[in-house]
């Protein structure tokens, strides 16, 4: 990972928020929102990887489309390279948006039927004009190289292939603006675990290639401490813990970082058989209604009065591990 000390971050979030209004009546008068993020903050550095963890449902895909405007958000600011997104508009953030692209969950959902392969990895080199049209056609079949796939089947359609063969495609079609920063938003979920490894290694393999940084979106906690150089654990909208990932899985200090790291299986049974379980009570509140005070509060095996009443700050434990909890010193 970058020295922090040494450079700034290629991007920055500073209290970011996307609420979704709930209306109501004939009029669609707002009697609420779903605070799907509600005030998240962090830094990614330039050539990391920056993983984000946390249960269906507590805004992280919402996150990574918010950072990239695909969702406008409600609050909060984003930085890329030092420069606000919130003040550009037009032509300005379309040449922004070059610098960061998407990589989806559903590999078949995010590509269009109707086209081929070849005109889908090739569609952004047409919009931004970034290559000479005789020329499209090689750049095409250069990208599908680079992401292992062969350049012969450019005319087939996205039904024709597998779904690691189509998420390979998704990264080609990502890859082609020559981006800086790449929201992959749970990119292996829906593949086979015998396939998500060679989607994995393809990802950090062109990393290390291109000086990519990520923020990776996903369920596995294991495959996160794989690919991670930092880890953000969310809850309800918020981050509860933010720190490297060798310190995250060692020294887990939020009571739902540590409920989710007993969750995942260890291979030796001697030590699964031993281990203790941290059973979370309960459901995960709506985030239209969170609870008052802390969000985890409802279900915290730990909680006591103060977090009820009062919100945690997400605050510095020590140098680069930052908690939101109240029992945490």
């Amino acid at each position: 990972m970058p020295a922090e000390t040494s450079e700034n971050p290629l991007v920055r979030v500073e209290g970011l928020k996307l609420h979704f209004p709930i209306t109501r009546g004939i009029l669609r008068r707002q009697v609420g929102a779903v605070k799907a993020v509600d005030g998240v903050s962090f830094e990614i550095y330039r050539g990391e990887t920056l993983g984000m963890v946390g249960e269906s449902g507590c805004g992280k895909s919402t996150t990574g489309r918010a950072i990239l405007k695909l969702n406008r958000p409600t609050g909060g600011k984003v930085y890329l390279d030092g420069i606000d997104l919130e003040d550009l508009k037009g032509k300005k953030l379309r040449e922004i948006r070059r610098r960061m692209q998407m990589i989806f969950q559903d590999p078949y959902a995010s590509l269009n039927p109707r086209m081929t392969i070849g005109r889908i990895i090739g569609e952004p080199l047409q919009i931004f004009n970034l290559v000479p049209r005789k020329e499209r056609k090689g750049r095409v079949q250069e990208l599908m190289e680079l992401v292992g796939l062969n350049p012969q089947f450019a005319d087939r359609y996205p039904h024709e292939f597998s779904g690691g063969q189509r998420q390979r495609v998704g990264i080609a079609r990502a890859l082609a603006l020559q981006p800086d920063f790449i929201v992959c938003d749970e990119p292996i979920s829906a593949l086979d675990v015998s396939i998500q490894a060679q989607v994995i290694n393809l990802l950090e393999e062109l990393q290390e290639r291109f000086g990519l940084t990520y923020l990776f979106i996903a369920h596995d906690l294991a495959m996160v401490r794989h690919i991670s150089d930092r880890v953000a654990v969310m809850y309800l909208g918020k981050i509860v813990e933010l720190t490297d990932q060798a310190t995250l899985y060692a020294n887990p200090l939020h009571p739902y970082t540590q409920a989710l790291l007993s969750a995942v299986p260890i291979p030796d049974p001697k030590i699964e058989s031993q281990r203790q379980r941290t059973i979370l009570k309960g459901s995960l509140p709506s985030p239209s209604d969170p609870p008052k005070g802390c969000n985890f509060c409802t279900r915290c095996p730990v909680a006591v009065e103060h977090c009820h009443e009062v919100e945690p700050d997400l605050r510095e434990i020590s140098p680069g591990h930052q908690v939101a909890c109240h029992l945490v010193v």
